[in-house]
């Protein structure tokens, strides 16, 4: 198949700027992929298409507060997007610069920074290598008479929560506000790991998740780290040629229990968004590699990429936000829902002036 097959034309002002000011008060979109039957609903009405039985699966990822601006020794600027923390002193990133980043450059923290967080006066980021596009930095001391236990204390985690900011898409064309630190983040987001959002569960709130409870449907949390390269483009016109970004995942023992005995019971499992597809299938896919019929625990890193002709062997309902036109969150939706239906939708959904990606509405694939 060909990247082209998976583009439509969207208005800009349907891309969602901002969250709505209560989270469950977005739109949904609900496709029966063998019917073929399009709704238009309220979030609200999720509790209509749920059943006893059912089991909900969420990502608890955290989002770190990842961006944040520093400056060479030249003064030249630099944007750090810290992509994955390595260790206590050690991260992963993408840098903006005029000037490509040498092996060994020194950045130093602005004063607007310093005066936030003292210590960062006495440290700097120095470049180590080199991962393809993105470079490994690590934490340096720059005063020799910095006492052990303040040097001790700054890590990557700890940097980010003192100066960075929350690292909206890039298609958010604003600049980042102080609701953004509680909205870009789900209601039950745990483990600090992410660098972008799982966006469908930015819709639940509390009283959405007694609903489910009251209903008899049971929850379970997998992790997976979300990575900056969900927002890279498909660069090969031939869907086939793509290679995946890497990002990791927990599938705990929990999780399998409580899916294995949906799936006994006849249950359906429900994954509320792309990143628990890709955790849950890896997993079962790992399993089936071993010679197991049920899903067993993983933890590790998965580049699984999901597009038609992918059979699930392990999601039933998809509930998820409307995606990027060539991406491979699109691709993967289309997977499920197929092509067609997916496009038919789409159109719908512009028609009816849905708001789109991230802060947008929820699609319920059937």
């Amino acid at each position: 198949m060909q990247v082209a097959d998976f583009d439509f034309i969207l208005p800009p002002e349907l891309i969602a700027q901002h969250p709505l000011l209560e989270r469950s008060s977005s739109r949904l979109l609900c496709l029966n992929k063998n019917t073929g039957e399009i709704l238009h609903k309220k979030f609200k009405d999720l509790p209509e298409f749920l059943r006893p039985g059912d089991l909900l699966v969420f990502n608890d990822t955290k989002v770190i507060p990842a961006r944040f601006f520093m400056h060479k020794s030249s003064g030249g600027r630099v944007e750090i997007l810290l992509e994955r923390i390595l260790g206590e002193k050690k991260f992963l990133a993408h840098a903006r610069a005029s000037k490509s980043l040498k092996i060994g450059t020194h950045l130093y923290f602005n004063e607007e920074d310093v005066r936030k967080f003292p210590i960062l006066a006495e440290v700097c980021l120095e470049v180590i290598s080199r991962e393809d596009d993105l470079f490994v930095f690590e934490l340096k001391t720059t005063g020799e008479d910095l006492p052990g236990e303040l040097r001790e204390s700054l890590d990557v985690l700890s940097l980010c929560e003192k100066i960075g900011s929350m690292p909206l898409p890039p298609y958010i064309d604003r600049p980042v506000e102080i609701s953004d630190k509680e909205r870009y983040q789900t209601i039950f987001a745990k483990d600090f790991g992410a660098v972008a959002a799982p966006t469908a569960g930015l819709h639940f709130d509390l009283a959405m998740l007694d609903k489910v409870k009251d209903l008899g449907i049971d929850t379970a949390f997998v992790t997976l780290h979300v990575g900056a390269g969900t927002f890279q483009p498909v660069r090969v016109l031939d869907i086939n040629q793509h290679k995946m970004h890497k990002e990791r995942i927990t599938v705990s023992e929990e999780v399998c229990a409580k899916v294995n005995a949906t799936k006994k019971r006849g249950g359906r499992v429900i994954a509320i968004g792309t990143t628990v597809v890709r955790s849950l299938e890896t997993a079962m896919q790992e399993s089936k590699k071993n010679n197991f019929t049920e899903l067993k625990t993983f933890t590790g890193e998965t580049d699984i990429f999901i597009y038609p002709g992918y059979k699930a062997q392990c999601v039933d309902v998809i509930l998820t936000n409307f995606h990027l036109p060539k991406s491979t969150l699109l691709m993967l939706v289309a997977a499920f829902a197929g092509l067609d239906l997916i496009k038919k939708s789409y159109k719908e959904a512009v028609d009816k002036q849905y708001r789109f990606f991230s802060y947008g509405d929820a699609m319920l694939i059937l």
